[in-house]
């Protein structure tokens, strides 16, 4: 029969699963510096060469880098998600943009009920610490603070909804809508009205899984991402009209 003896795991070995669990999960984030390599040893309790083993390892994968006079890094593992033809659409047509609203809308309010139902209790103040930086934010009028955490209010439900696959999808996404591919979120921010409309959102969302009201979670974050479609739609037919009297205006010049 080819049974084989069982050995205990070598230290490195458990390390190395340990940290590539972090990383699953969404606890190391990618670009996040890990401890130096003392406090890390001494936190996994290992020595120092099974600890070196293990990130040779994890160096060997991809899942961490070493940066000369800066410390060892969780490796941007969601860079290559899309490719760059790819994205380069994404960033040219419009109908990319309201593809991408819709799919956040279906994904995001099943990641704000599986939040209501799931989430622990440490989930749920974390996200209720964002709301409150926001409302900060928005009394301060900062857009650019207020559009930040928007992205990571967002992203805290999801990891509270404690599902590793769409952590990650909904990662790779939100780099793509950080880098300005989708649209600059920013500009939600900019009007008085839109800015107290999207907080207002934000907090039905906040109220309703701090309430652990799942069915409530799920309608709010369907009713702030369809304001956000309907607002993006009306801000580019606005560019469209600009363009158009702009055109008309050197056509009428240029005859005169």
């Amino acid at each position: 029969m080819p049974f084989q003896k069982v050995h205990p795991e070598k230290l490195s070995g458990a390390v190395v699963r340990q940290i590539e669990l972090l990383i699953l999960r969404g606890i190391l984030r990618p670009g996040e510096r890990l401890p130096s390599e003392r406090d890390l040893s001494d936190k996994l309790g290992v020595s120092r060469p099974s600890l070196r083993e293990a990130i040779a390892e994890l160096q060997d994968r991809g899942l961490l880098v070493s940066r000369p006079g800066a410390g060892l890094f969780v490796a941007e593992v969601l860079g290559a998600a899309f490719p760059e033809a790819l994205v380069q659409l994404f960033a040219r047509h419009d109908a990319a943009l309201f593809d991408y609203i819709a799919f956040r809308r279906d994904v995001e309010a099943m990641a704000a009920e599986r939040a209501a139902r799931r989430g622990s209790d440490t989930d749920l103040a974390v996200i209720d610490a964002i709301f409150r930086r926001m409302e900060t934010a928005h009394a301060k009028r900062n857009p650019a603070d207020e559009a930040r955490l928007d992205a990571e209010f967002h992203l805290a439900i999801i990891e509270a909804g404690h599902n590793l696959v769409m952590l990650h999808v909904m990662r790779a996404m939100f780099d793509l809508l950080r880098a300005g591919v989708f649209y600059n979120r920013q500009i939600m921010f900019r009007q008085r009205t839109t800015r107290a409309m999207l907080l207002d959102q934000h907090r039905a969302i906040n109220d309703a899984l701090q309430a652990r009201d799942a069915p409530a979670a799920r309608a709010a974050v369907e009713r702030h991402l369809s304001y956000v479609e309907t607002a993006l739609a009306d801000h580019l037919q606005s560019e469209r009209n600009e363009e158009i009297a702009r055109q008309r205006l050197e056509q009428v010049t240029a005859r005169g």
